[in-house]
This record gives C-alpha cells, structure tokens and sequence, in this order.
C-alpha cells in the first residue's frame, strides 16, 4: 500500500509540473498530497496525515487557486507556460534533488525514528522535530518563504518601472 500511495504521490507530482492547464496542476497537486497523507496513515502517524490533509490539501491549494483564479494568470491551456529550457530545468531540479538528498542523508545518518504503534502521536512528533529535525525543518520554511515572496514578486505588475506612465505624470504636471 505504501508503494503504491508513493507511485501515485510522484505520478501525481510529475503531471503537477509538466501540465500546461494551471487548474489542473493544482488539481493534480491535491492528489499527490492526498497520496502522502495516506502514506502517513500506514505509517501510523495519524496526526502527521491530518496535518497533511488540513494544512496542505484545505489551505496551500486553494490559496493557490485563489491566486490563480484573482490574478491574471492564464486558466486553460497556454503556450506562455511552456519553455525552452525544458531540459535544463529538468537537469537543475535533478541536480538540485541529489545534493538535497545527499547533504540530509549525510547529515542524519545514524538518526531514526522508530515506527511504532502510537508512534504518530503529537508528543514524540514534537519532541522529532523541534529536537532532531528542527535544522530541515528551518531550511524548508525559509524555502517557503522565500518561494512566496517570488510568487508576489512575479505576479504583481505595478512594481515594474512604467516609462510611459512617468512621462504621462510629466505633462500633467506642466500643464
């Protein structure tokens, strides 16, 4: 079962990344997280999943609908979303994942967490992550943050300088 909530949550993941239809990459995206909060429950970490489902399913996408949907941003298919760069960015991000999952994996050799029953319980996921894991945890919200601070970045357009709009400003002025 586990294996098979995995193949879904990358299948689900890779459509998320390589659909043109922005709806259907967030659609796409409550599937894949769907699938590791079923991975949680079989791994018997009950609070991790409701986390999963409340947190990442109920809130992450449907703001991310909701930027979708109030900004300009295409909603069907576009061929603005396609790139050039489709396989360099693929050699980036798998570039990107191995030094990711090396430097961890170096990093926290001789740690484990023991899968037991009841091993999902707040306490000793508490105790997990603010004493051994609170190092990825901090990177990954600086990650976030630093992703969402991008997203308002990119998709606002008033903070680019309008040479046009100056000028209009100069001939009101002097008239």
């Amino acid at each position: 079962m586990f294996v098979l909530l995995g193949v879904v949550a990358v299948g689900a993941g890779i459509l998320v990344v390589t659909t043109r239809n922005l709806v259907h990459a967030a659609l796409w995206l409550v599937l894949s997280f769907g699938a590791l909060a079923g991975g949680y429950l079989v791994l018997t970490a009950e609070f991790v999943a409701w986390v999963q489902v409340l947190i990442y399913v109920g809130a992450i996408v449907v703001l991310l609908l909701f930027g979708i949907m109030l900004t300009r941003a295409p909603i069907g298919d576009s061929a603005d979303l396609d790139s050039g760069n489709r396989w360099a960015a693929a050699a980036v991000a798998v570039a990107t994942a191995a030094v990711l999952v090396t430097v961890m994996a170096m990093g926290f050799r001789d740690e484990r967490m023991p899968l037991r029953e009841g091993g999902g319980s707040a306490d000793e996921l508490g105790a997990a992550v603010f004493r051994t894991w609170v190092l990825p945890f901090e990177v990954l919200s600086v990650l976030l943050l630093a992703s969402l601070v991008g997203a308002i970045v990119l998709s606002r357009s008033d903070i680019r300088a309008r040479p046009e709009a100056g000028a209009r400003a100069d001939e009101k002025g002097d008239g």
